[in-house]
């Protein structure tokens, strides 16, 4: 058949084209192919346009095509120009699928390689284009005309319906500040939690309901709001599922695996945790030190490189824990079952055998794969109250013991030394809120937590000592420009900090142990937190500032982050552990491939933003369910400290239990503040009120929007009293004149919220500002 290439398209059939030509020219256009193309290009008059529509018709209804009548595709093929949303990075080079991919579709949508533009910044996954694609001989190949915003970015909501019966969307973002009209509402129901997109270029056009997502404050609601709005894939393919299935029944080669099943090897978690990856066990060498041995799951066994199932834990990144669910990594049976280390069980380990000297520092290690059988499935509580009572077991007090060298060591290295409470939020069986808490502290967290980081130290240098690629935990010395705002806050608080002095961890640690206030102590170590970069990974080493580690590599959760099994795969090939070949319908290797050797640079970006998505969704849902928990406190008086000042008002955490809310400065009284913004804190000008980061003050709870995780406070007495000072901090200024061509009104851009930024006070009424030290 001749193609209807530029050489013959002059050469124009007779009589209307069949089926098999149709495809042909649709296929070959080097533009979208609609009807009116069509009927050009095979010459059609008349009744043969209309002999056309029906056959295109007929062609549609028997799956042979698909699209519109401005635009067909051959059915499975994809538009000539469409929207595509990038789904990974392979070998460097973005892969992406079609965004609207029928779902009720028997066939995977196709995979198309995105050839990058220069004039583009370099895509990642998640990014929408507006791509012209096409078929080779290699696969389809798309390339971008331009890059799109994100499609469900802000719009999510609660449908709403006003009293002329127009359909609203509620988002349920505390970013967002206003509802957007619903143009196409679609099968969803009034008060149903749904996602949209504009219909529209404009960010005012309106929207239409593209999925429902339900009941919006049923039990378990928060984190399922969260996985649609950060668009966390939860739902595994029903082939990664069945390849988990297979990967399961890999044997288990006493003859080529080192046999620890003999060895009392404890894995010590949380009460609930959901799987268990790794575990550990020491004893004295007789030298004053300690042998001990790190057992983890030995994942890489299980998911090969180059797998669906390999394809799918890249794609995820990470594991996502919710207080009422995780979205896992790998599939559960995997994850929860056979890939996780539990008692009396033979299970597949990746065994880190390591010395610790009596100075509690790490002096030999290997690397086996081993058979362990857990001695003991043990709660952080249990084992604490364990210990404590004296009655502990020999592989208990062993572990202690090892651990009091390891803390020596890890007092002599001075690492980053961070208070930060956890909250943790416990459901009854139905998904109710029984209690929300900060999560205690146990020196049970600490023993696993430095077995666990002398494992990834080791990992790393086992690497390193090979010349083999390793996939760094990057943590990188803070900025000049963080460090220099750290010391411009310092300043304002009546406090000193050389620039010219080495940075180191110690630093910081010892500037918090001179402050006896603990009001004050909270506050710069607050400081000290926003000076500090954000950890990353990578295959370039830049050592670990925080832990005060020259060579650190996640090595020791395989089960729930991807970085570890690319870690794990680097030991395999390294030390040569490579298993038999499986008879199974699996890839042979279980070591780092090729692919992934040159493309580490491209992976490790994508599973840094894949963590950094988890922990904003983590955070998203822990602050709904604080919102949904003080709902019925609303009108009662909480102990709060201020975390941040703005122009518009400030913000307060309340004590314990945490949950930010916005004090609007329109609600502060009858008078004008002044927002210093070097000093973070806003002062009355008549009063000389402050208001500053870390000050205690007793705040009454006004709203708390559990959609939204949004809280709202007010200040009972406009007055100042009940503010309690931080304790050692410079002097308040005075009232000051407002600087020439600075703005009435006063209000600061800056981490304010649109729907907080309304509640700003206007010119001429009480809870006024002007801005004092304001960059121009």
């Amino acid at each position: 058949m001749a193609r209807m290439t530029k050489q013959n398209k002059h050469r124009k059939p007779k009589g209307l084209p069949s089926n098999e030509q149709i495809l042909e020219f649709i296929q070959t256009s080097e533009t979208p192919a609609g009807k009116r193309e069509i009927a050009k290009a095979f010459g059609l008059k008349g009744q043969e346009k209309i002999a056309l529509k029906k056959r295109l018709k007929d062609m549609a209804e028997e799956g042979l095509i698909d699209g519109k009548r401005t635009a067909y595709h051959r059915m499975g093929g994809v538009p000539k120009v469409t929207v595509l949303k990038i789904v990974a990075i392979e070998d460097g080079e973005p892969v992406a699928e079609p965004e609207n991919w029928a779902p009720d579709s028997k066939e995977k949508p196709p995979r198309l390689m995105v050839k990058e533009s220069k004039k583009m910044a370099a895509l990642k996954r998640g990014d929408r284009i507006l791509a012209r694609n096409e078929e080779t001989e290699r696969g389809w190949r798309a390339t971008p005309i331009k890059k799109l915003p994100a499609r469900t970015e802000g719009l999510m909501g609660v449908v709403e319906k006003d009293g002329s019966g127009n359909y609203w969307l509620a988002p349920v973002d505390k970013k967002v500040r206003d509802s957007s009209p619903i143009g196409d509402v679609g099968e969803a129901e009034v008060g149903e939690l749904v996602l949209a997109e504009r219909m529209g270029k404009s960010p005012r056009s309106k929207v239409k309901v593209v999925e429902v997502v339900g009941d919006p404050l049923a039990p378990k609601a928060f984190s399922l709001i969260a996985i649609a709005k950060h668009g966390i894939p939860h739902i595994f393919p029903r082939e990664v599922i069945e390849e988990a299935e297979r990967a399961v029944d890999l044997p288990l080669s006493e003859d080529h695996r080192e046999d620890l099943r003999d060895v009392p090897i404890v894995a010590i978690d949380p009460a609930d945790a959901r799987d268990h990856d790794d575990a550990i066990w020491a004893e004295p060498d007789g030298k004053g030190g300690y042998r001990a041995i790190i057992a983890i799951a030995d994942v890489s066994y299980y998911v090969r490189p180059g797998s669906q199932l390999d394809r799918e834990a890249r794609k995820r990144g990470n594991s996502v824990y919710f207080p009422d669910r995780v979205v896992p990594m790998l599939p559960e049976v995997l994850s929860a079952d056979v890939c996780s280390l539990k008692q009396d069980v033979d299970r597949a380990a990746m065994a880190c055998h390591i010395r610790i000297s009596p100075e509690g520092k790490v002096t030999d290690w290997r690397f086996t794969r081993a058979i362990v059988r857990l001695a003991k499935n043990i709660a952080y509580e249990d084992a604490q109250a364990a210990i404590d009572a004296g009655d502990a077991p020999d592989y208990l007090q062993n572990l202690w013991g090892a651990w009091e060298l390891l803390y020596k060591a890890r007092e002599a290295r001075d690492p980053l030394d961070l208070d930060l409470p956890e909250r943790q939020v416990k459901l009854n069986d139905e998904g109710v809120i029984e209690e929300i808490a900060v999560r205690e502290r146990l020196d049970a967290h600490r023993v696993v937590e430095d077995f666990m980081i002398a494992a990834n130290v080791a990992a790393a240098k086992a690497l390193e000592a090979k010349n083999a690629p390793v996939v760094y935990r990057v943590h990188e010395t803070p900025s000049r420009e963080k460090l220099l705002a750290f010391k411009e806050y310092l300043a304002s608080q009546g406090r000193k900090f050389a620039m010219g002095q080495v940075i180191t961890p110690g630093l910081f640690n010892r500037m918090m142990k001179d402050i006896s206030d603990p009001a004050e102590k909270a506050l710069i170590m607050e400081a000290v937190l926003r000076s500090q970069t954000q950890a990353y990974y990578g295959p370039a080493n830049a050592g670990h500032f925080g832990l005060a580690l020259g060579s650190y590599a996640h090595f020791t959760s395989p089960i729930r982050r991807y970085a570890d099994l690319l870690v794990h795969r680097a030991l395999v090939d390294a030390y040569k552990l490579e298993q038999p070949k499986p008879k199974l319908d699996l890839p042979e290797g279980s070591g780092l491939s090729d692919r992934d050797k040159t493309a580490l640079s491209q992976i490790t970006d994508a599973i840094s933003q894949t963590e950094r998505r988890a922990m904003e969704a983590e955070r998203d849902t822990i602050d709904r369910y604080v919102a949904a928990w003080l709902s019925g406190r609303v009108g009662e008086t909480f102990d709060t400290r201020i975390t941040g000042v703005q122009g518009f008002g400030f913000f307060a955490t309340i004590d314990k239990l945490g949950g930010d809310g916005l004090v609007p400065v329109s609600t502060l009284g009858r008078e004008y503040f002044t927002y210093d913004e070097k000093a973070q804190k806003l002062v009355g000008e008549k009063s000389g009120t402050e208001y500053a980061v870390g000050d205690r003050l007793k705040l009454k709870l006004a709203e708390a929007n559990a959609l939204t995780g949004a809280l709202k406070f007010e200040v009972p007495h406009s007055d100042g009293q009940g503010v309690e000072s931080r304790g050692n901090r410079a002097e308040p200024k005075k009232r000051s004149h407002q600087r020439k061509g600075a703005p009435k009104n006063g209000s600061k851009k800056g981490k304010g919220t649109p729907r907080q930024k309304h509640d700003q006070g206007k010119r001429g009424r009480p809870g006024n500002i002007r801005h004092q030290g304001r960059k121009k």
